[in-house]
Parts: C-alpha cells; sequence; structure tokens
C-alpha cells in the first residue's frame, strides 16, 4: 500500500540556540546572523500566522500611498524580503534584501534573541503584530497541514503538544511574544494585535502610518481598510499564496488564507484541552503585563 503523501514527508526540522528552525535556514544561518541592516530599514516581525501577510499589505498600501496597481506589482512575499528565508539554489532572504533599494521593508519570524545583531545596532524600527494563542495555534496547525516543507503536524491531539511545548518551527509563542513585548520601549517598536486590527482596522492602520511617517487623506485610509481586509485578500492572487507550487503549500489540503477570524479555536479545543492550555498560559505568562482578547 502506498503511502499518503503527507504521510511521507520527511522534513526535519534542525536547532539554533533551542530554537526548532526549517534545515536550510539553519544550514546558512552565518549568513543570515551577519546580515547587514540599514538605520532607514523597517522590519515586519511576527509570529507564525499572526497576521504576516495582512500587516505586509497595509504596510504596502501605506508605502504606496494607496495606490492598488503599484501593489500589484509583484506577488507579495517577493515585495518584503523574509530574512531567513533559503532553498538553495534559489536567492536567499539575505541576497534578496541585500539588492533591495534603500529604504527597505523586511520580514522575519525570528524571536528577538536569534536576530541578526545588526538590526538593534542600526535602531531600525520594527513591526510586531501578536495574534492570540489560540487561534494562533489553530491557524498553524491549518498551514502546518498544508505546507509540504514543515513536518507532518499528526492529529490535532498531537499537534497540541508539539505547540504548546514549542516544538513548532519559529519556537514557543508564549517565548516570541513575551521578548518583542518586553523591549518594546527600548527600541522604536510598534506593537499592534491582530485582534485589535480585526475590530478597528482604521485605527490600527493609521498606527502604522504614524510609525511609517507617512500622513495620507482620510479617503485613501478608507481606501486601504477596504483593500486590505480578509475577503478581499482571500480573492487577491498577488496576496492569496496561489501561486506557490502545489509542492510547496498544498492548498487542496487548507486554504492558506482560511479564515481570518478571532475565536475560531473554540471549533478546535476541548474543554480539557483548554482548560489544560489556560493553566499552561497562567505559568507561561505569570508577570507579563501582556493582554490578549480570545474572542471578540
Amino acid at each position: 500500500m502506498a503511502l499518503a503523501p503527507e504521510l511521507s514527508r520527511q522534513t526535519k526540522l534542525k536547532e539554533v540556540a533551542g530554537i526548532p528552525l526549517q534545515a536550510p535556514t539553519v544550514d546558512n544561518w552565518s549568513q543570515i546572523q551577519t546580515f547587514k541592516a540599514k538605520p532607514d530599514d523597517l522590519l515586519i516581525c511576527t509570529y507564525p500566522k499572526s497576521g504576516t501577510t495582512w500587516i505586509q499589505e497595509i504596510v504596502d498600501m501605506i508605502e504606496q500611498n494607496g495606490d492598488v496597481e503599484k501593489c500589484q506589482r509583484t506577488i507579495i512575499q517577493h515585495r518584503h524580503p523574509f530574512i531567513e528565508w533559503a532553498r538553495p539554489p534559489q536567492p536567499s532572504g539575505v541576497d534578496k534584501a541585500n539588492a533591495m533599494p534603500a529604504p527597505r521593508i523586511l520580514r522575519t519570524h525570528l524571536p528577538t534573541q536569534l536576530l541578526p545583531p545588526s538590526f538593534w545596532t542600526n535602531n531600525c524600527k520594527f513591526l510586531y503584530v501578536a495574534r492570540n494563542a489560540k487561534d494562533c495555534m489553530v491557524s498553524y496547525y491549518h498551514f502546518y497541514r498544508m505546507s509540504q516543507v514543515l513536518p507532518d503536524p499528526g492529529t490535532w491531539n498531537e499537534y497540541f503538544e508539539t505547540f504548546i511545548n514549542g516544538k513548532v518551527s519559529w519556537g514557543s509563542w508564549f517565548d516570541h511574544v513575551k521578548g518583542w513585548w518586553e523591549i518594546r520601549d527600548r527600541y522604536q517598536i510598534l506593537f499592534l494585535f491582530y485582534e485589535d486590527m480585526k475590530r478597528d482596522p482604521k485605527r490600527e492602520i493609521q498606527k502604522v502610518m504614524q510609525f511609517m511617517g507617512k500622513n495620507l487623506d482620510e479617503e485613501v485610509v478608507d481606501k486601504i481598510v477596504l483593500e486590505t481586509s480578509f475577503e478581499k485578500m482571500k480573492e487577491n492572487p498577488m496576496t492569496n499564496r496561489s501561486t506557490v507550487p502545489k509542492s510547496v503549500l498544498d492548498q487542496s489540503i487548507s486554504p492558506f488564507m482560511r479564515k481570518g477570524t478571532v475565536g475560531d479555536w473554540k471549533n478546535h479545543f476541548t474543554v480539557a484541552q483548554n482548560d489544560r492550555f489556560d493553566e499552561i498560559y497562567k505559568q507561561k505568562m505569570d508577570g507579563t503585563s501582556l493582554n490578549f482578547c480570545m474572542e471578540l
């Protein structure tokens, strides 16, 4: 009997300082660590499945002054180089960033302790988006299922353990959000919450605009709100990853842009899992002033 494709996925994660990462990233680690940031770089930082594509599109629309055509110039993953991305023989994220004219907008999923040091020494701007752990966990599960370059997540119950133990790619959600939150006042960091972006997109987009030093008319801001809605982006081939080959992301298993809602975790967590998660959450988030909204 032939193995189902997802069972034959032999992808293994490697680790850097205890953080699991994809093997090509770890193999390219010295190039990533010696990356030379520039003072006018803006780095979009997120834990996976926390609204990365959404904030990228918002930032790009602001940068292009609301010009939809300019935002259609290329697929979103080519607009903002992904620092730790590596898949030889293609140019790495660092290669792409190095080839890019300033001012650059870049992105990363790296936790603070793994970020190339030049970002800190150059006092770059950082835009961090955090999403509540339960929805993030669910979204990441479906992404793991359809990604052909990540290990097979197994059942929801198995993956639940992997996630709470921080054994997923890019490590522990808890450590990631706490790490960025704790340094938010020491650097130029705009810290946003996914749930606030859902609740009042216009207000959050205006914050990003001010942070970027842009001043756009109200009707342009309204247009950005409309163009960056989940419904619009799900239909937009420049943002929905429909151009990515099935050998990398198999969207017949789960769409890249799945629901984009707050509270979908209730459709996945059992009562026992929810109680257990709340207990772990309390321990791991003890002593932090971070507050998440779990439903709207």
